[in-house]
């Protein structure tokens, strides 16, 4: 078992206690695995995102790999994740909790429009699963979940659309969350989307904003998704980002 502790550095934190939130912004205790290494990583020197090889589909096959191996035997390997990232596989009970940091809504949040608020993972380890990559430096966050659905990405990009801002209060803290399709690596329309979301909170005078950017693929019934996450200013690391969503495409295509 791998235990990280950094210390709390921003106001933004302050009551969320989520996994991916406080790491990112220079706290909490991160809690996870480091499995051991079933690939070599890969070497990435591009600065933009590169263009995946592999294709995916939109509808469920159980008879395929992907459908018939478990979770865990289809989570992207910590050892893919570049140098400056310290990746590990959080445990079941700790996803649902990261969870929250990646969709912008904490838990137990009320949320405006009401049917905006998305569904939360069980602690089923076949349900989900979530790897998380740290670069202490920029305080951001490349993390790679998969989990198990039975709807399309079709669906999944409708509900993006449909809830574009929302608005969200928990522990007397409001936030906005803000979310748009934006174009996704080329491997066609139906088969992959892209997400850039903002989550701002706090005041004028303290304001926090929070920049994600997803990618999401779906090969059968396994949705996989790749988000980069920071409080920082800079632009995202989209090689890395394109680097560990490709790999585990592929991984849940082998099966």
């Amino acid at each position: 078992m791998l235990l990280r502790r950094t210390r709390l550095g921003i106001a933004g934190c302050l009551g969320a206690g989520a996994v991916l939130l406080t790491t990112a912004c220079g706290g909490s205790t991160v809690e996870g695995v480091p499995e051991a290494a079933g690939t070599t990583a890969p070497t990435t020197t591009s600065s933009t995102t590169s263009v995946p090889s592999t294709t995916l589909s939109d509808s469920a096959t159980p008879t395929s790999p992907a459908a018939a191996s478990a979770l865990a035997a289809l989570t992207l390997d910590p050892s893919v994740f570049p140098a400056a990232y310290q990746a590990v596989v959080l445990p079941p009970q700790a996803v649902a909790q990261a969870a929250q940091d990646l969709d912008g809504v904490a838990s137990g949040a009320s949320v405006d429009p009401a049917g905006c608020k998305p569904d939360r993972p069980t602690p089923d380890p076949d349900a989900t699963s979530l790897v998380v990559g740290t670069d202490p430096v920029n305080r951001a966050t490349v993390s790679v979940e998969l989990a198990r659905v039975d709807d399309t990405l079709d669906s999944l990009r409708s509900r993006t659309e449909e809830c574009g801002t929302v608005r969200t209060t928990a522990g007397g803290v409001t936030a906005e969350v803000v979310s748009e399709l934006v174009p996704p690596p080329p491997l066609g329309a139906d088969d992959t989307l892209a997400v850039r979301r903002t989550v701002s909170s706090g005041g004028e005078a303290d304001e926090i904003t929070q920049s994600m950017l997803s990618l999401v693929g779906q090969v059968d019934d396994v949705r996989v998704t790749a988000t980069y996450m920071s409080f920082g200013e800079g632009e995202p690391d989209t090689a890395t980002l394109d680097l560990v969503f490709r790999e585990a495409v592929q991984k849940v295509k082998n099966g």
